[in-house]
């Protein structure tokens, strides 16, 4: 046991996603792409929800807005890839501190419907502004970053255009990742479980609980803005749908259904999702209704997500340390 608490799974897993492309087929690389973009959306949701208990439907509006900003700056103005990457990241978190200033003045269901409010409106300028965003038809043939210096490599010449951008998405994401790692296990976001835990408290020792809420609202922001911006350029085009109340849906039942409050909690989620998803759609045109009775099942099965329930299990076992006291959201935002 000894040794496989001291196994480096990470670097495994990183490791053995790094060879998809090589190992299956483009159907998998496929898979692959979409799982880790959105597992990168759903991790930044987990900042608010896991992490400061603030229950956000609108964050598809990041989301959007990130996608939205780097496609037209790459297919417009003919930005490079990691500029236009970086600018989708830092129009979100924008947009973040400007929703947030007004959402963090209200609490529970009352956030969670602001938050909603503003997405909606990002959903409708998206389908309304045909000048900018195209309208109801979008942005479509966002070009594919110039990767030649990638294929020159060896062993990667071989390699398609979207096997090549599967390993950029990637080695972003791991960057990402990590990142948001640090931030979670830093002072700033141990404070965030603070205010999560007791904003009342936390206000009364003399944290401003307002002031840390709206940064938590700018990194998840310009994360779901990062993950947009990949996910914008994996699509080979942008559509309203990117901000609609549905994707933020899509990120909520990720986190909870991985476990909101560990943090690869929402990588797990969406890959569960992402594959019930393709599998059930190949078997039966009534795939909404199957996949959603088996969502149902697993949050009933397990109700602190399925890393929560592989917590309790690994907990019982003999010989093993217990893991750290992972987040339990309790929060006057739920809603």
């Amino acid at each position: 046991m000894t040794v496989l608490r001291r196994t480096p799974w990470l670097l495994i897993v990183f490791v053995a996603a790094l060879c998809v492309p090589w190992l299956g087929s483009r159907f998998y690389t496929f898979l692959a792409t979409q799982i880790t973009i959105l597992a990168l959306f759903a991790v930044s949701l987990n900042l608010l929800l896991g992490y400061t208990g603030l229950v956000s439907f609108g964050h598809a509006a990041y989301f959007g807005i990130g996608a939205y900003t780097c496609a037209i700056l790459m297919k417009s103005y003919g930005v490079p890839f990691l500029g236009a990457f970086a600018a989708a990241g830092v129009m979100a978190a924008s947009f973040g501190l400007v929703f947030g200033f007004f959402c963090v003045r209200l609490t529970r269901i009352y956030f969670a419907m602001l938050t909603l409010a503003f997405a909606q409106i990002v959903w409708a300028i998206c389908l309304k502004w045909n000048d900018v965003t195209g309208g109801e038809q979008g942005l479509p043939n966002v070009p594919y970053p110039e990767l030649d210096w990638l294929s020159s490599l060896p062993g990667f010449g071989g390699l398609r255009a979207g096997e090549l951008f599967y390993l950029v998405a990637l080695t972003l994401a791991a960057v990402c990742f990590a990142v948001l790692r640090r931030i979670v296990q830093s002072p700033f976001g141990r404070m965030l479980t603070v205010i999560r835990d007791n904003p009342e408290r936390a206000e009364f020792i003399g944290v401003n609980v307002r002031l840390y809420e709206l940064a938590a609202f700018a990194v998840a922001g310009l994360f779901a803005g990062l993950s947009g911006a990949l996910f914008a350029i994996f699509n080979r085009g942008v559509f309203p749908d990117f901000a609609y109340w549905t994707r933020s849906a899509e990120a909520l039942i990720m986190t909870i259904l991985g476990g909101m409050g560990h943090f690869w909690g929402p990588v797990v989620g969406s890959l569960v999702l992402v594959v019930l998803n393709q599998q059930i759609t190949s078997y039966t045109q009534y795939w909404p209704f199957v996949l959603g009775t088996i969502l149902i099942v697993l949050l009933f099965a397990f109700p602190g997500g399925i890393l929560g329930a592989l917590h309790a299990g690994r907990a019982r076992l003999p010989g093993w340390r217990r893991w750290p006291a992972e987040l339990k959201p309790r929060d006057r935002n739920h809603a």
